[in-house]
């Protein structure tokens, strides 16, 4: 073997085709079992054409599988099912529901009303923290790390505003973690081939993510840069994570308007 080849580059390869391969294999299944018209698996999109939903649940279970090669799979199962299963609770429950963002949902709170926006705030923060446990020893790395899986999951959402948007920036924030060696290559690689599984059908109007895949690749994401960041690249990941949070509509609307 030459001197500093990389031995675990095969496990970043197999968590990326491993994820794809998952994800196209559960939305095929999905469109196989679930009946035409079928009013849950079913949205209008922004242009009036329907989508269906099933691109969500697949991203996430390709996501969870593609992660296992890595040592680190428990921290990344915890992190994308949970922001998976409370971005699916938002889709159904919170369907009809125009409100949006942090302080509209917070506020509802106050007032004695939980909403599924509520939920999943802090069901996905709670993840994250736990996750973030599980990838770091110090308590304040434990915190920040927390944050940064929590905060990743809530941006890819906030850029999930036009077809291909939230899987195209999941793609391209994650390529840079396949170059890095061990856990942190691997994790990088699982939601970079979820999402490039479903990004051609999600850029043609067929499917969408919805909060379920937003939230799940979002999280996959974050957990990845945890994995891969001492505490001064997780303090610089934060601090970025919470101000695009404090400025959520600008985000949004810059990602609606970039071109492709």
């Amino acid at each position: 073997m030459r001197a500093g080849q990389d031995t675990r580059s095969p496990a970043r390869t197999t968590a990326l085709l491993t994820a794809f391969g998952a994800t196209r294999s559960v939305t095929a299944a999905l469109r196989r079992r679930v009946a035409p018209g079928s009013a849950r698996w079913e949205r209008t999109n922004y242009a009036g054409r329907t989508v269906d939903l099933f691109a969500g649940p697949a991203v996430a279970v390709g996501s969870v599988i593609g992660a296992l090669p890595a040592r680190t799979q428990g921290a990344a199962t915890i992190a994308v099912g949970v922001a998976g299963l409370c971005g699916a609770y938002d889709d159904i429950a919170g369907a009809g529901d125009p409100r949006r963002g942090f302080r509209a949902h917070l506020g509802a709170l106050r007032q004695g009303e939980v909403t599924s926006g509520a939920v999943k705030l802090f069901g996905i923060g709670a993840a994250g923290l736990v996750a973030g446990a599980m990838l770091k020893e110090r308590p304040l790395d434990k915190l920040l790390a927390g944050v940064v899986i929590a905060g990743s999951a809530h941006f890819v959402n906030l850029v999930d505003v036009a077809p291909g948007r939230a899987a195209l920036a999941v793609m391209g924030l994650g390529a840079p973690g396949l170059l890095r060696r061990g856990a942190a290559g691997a994790l990088a690689a699982a939601p970079v081939g979820a999402a490039a599984a479903v990004v051609t059908d999600d850029l043609g109007e067929r499917t969408m993510l919805g909060d379920t895949g937003a939230h799940a690749l979002g999280a996959a994401l974050g957990t990845a840069v945890v994995a891969g960041n001492g505490r001064a690249g997780l303090l610089l990941h934060a601090a970025a994570l919470v101000t695009a949070a404090a400025r959520g509509a600008d985000v949004s609307r810059i990602a609606a308007d970039s071109p492709m």
